[in-house]
């Protein structure tokens, strides 16, 4: 008979990380700095940020994963933001492929989440789902039957 494999009660297979997201928090979303860019003359000048850069910093503080964001990850999404500013400015392979490796460390993509082993609470739409089907069902149950074309029938 094989040996059974030893037990380890430390080993669980789970990260330090792991967390149930909520979509519903109360994370404010910090503005972000002026954006600033060196002209050819050397000058640095204040540019406005591209709106879609704009709809990205409001999508991720707007997201399950604002809580989890510390006061020190703010250096490192301002340099993503930067990045993804430039993207939508001139859009190369190279800034796609830093931007790929930048979201990664804050969990912006399924697969991120799933390796840092973040779910987002699905509790809601359980509970939509759930009302759906109950009102259907009352829908349903609630229609009187058709009368009896049987009742017309008397004897004399």
């Amino acid at each position: 008979m094989p040996a059974l494999p030893k037990q380890n009660p430390a080993r669980r297979n789970k990260t330090a990380t792991r967390a149930t997201l909520s979509r519903d928090h109360d994370v404010k979303m910090p503005p972000l700095p002026e954006r600033m860019h060196r002209s050819d003359d050397g000058d640095d000048m204040i540019v406005g940020w591209h709106e879609m850069t704009l709809a990205w910093w409001a999508d991720i503080w707007a997201s399950p994963m604002a809580p989890e964001f510390e006061i020190s990850d703010m250096h490192g999404l301002f340099v993503l933001a930067v990045l993804v500013d430039d993207f939508w400015r001139n859009p190369t392979t190279a800034l796609a492929a830093e931007i790929r490796l930048q979201r990664m460390a804050f969990g912006l993509t399924p697969i991120d989440r799933r390796r840092l082993q973040w779910e987002i609470e699905r509790v809601d739409e359980a509970q939509d789902q759930g009302q759906k089907r109950r009102a259907a069902r009352k829908e349903h149950a609630v229609k009187e039957p058709k009368p009896d074309p049987r009742n017309v029938l008397k004897l004399a």
